[in-house]
């Protein structure tokens, strides 16, 4: 009977101690368990340079999201990613994504201007974000700076 007690106790504690494992991998991968907590919006990009799923997304430098599934859109040839981003967080029709690195040769990520709400004329962004800067691509611009055709303008 005392083993029976004993054999509870042990099993009773090495559960407690996987859920506790599993509750922080969860915390510290950043995951949600339902997701239910993000909004999806879909931005269309004529070249995302790098970009992967799983890349911060930013507003003023703070993270309010992450980079989900990256499509190639078959009949326009452009790149359409979905953004995860906080409900909390308001997306205006003039809202803008641009794909920018961090340093020189960095991290790809996402910045947003969430756009400008005012009374009357703006309405919150439904769809698409087609208003988006795509990601500059450096070694194009190097090898056309070393062979002379880059032109001022």
């Amino acid at each position: 009977m005392n083993s029976r007690k004993v054999d509870f106790s042990v099993g009773l504690f090495v559960l407690i101690g996987l859920l506790a494992i599993v509750y922080m991998a969860v915390q510290i991968g950043g995951s949600r368990f339902l997701g239910g907590d993000t909004q999806k919006v879909t931005a269309i990009f004529s070249n995302i340079g790098g970009l992967a799923s799983g890349s911060n997304i930013t507003i003023a430098g703070v993270k309010i999201g992450t980079v989900g599934p990256i499509e190639l859109n078959p009949e326009t040839l452009k790149a359409e990613v979905q953004l995860l981003i906080n409900n909390d967080i308001e997306l205006w029709n003039d809202a803008t994504a641009a794909i920018k690195t961090n340093g020189l040769i960095g991290d790809k990520y996402v910045s947003l201007y969430p756009g400008t709400e005012i009374e009357g004329i703006s309405e919150p962004l439904q769809g698409k974000l087609v208003d988006t800067e795509s990601a500059i691509d450096i070694e194009g611009l190097i090898s056309r700076f070393a062979f002379g055709s880059v032109t001022d303008e």
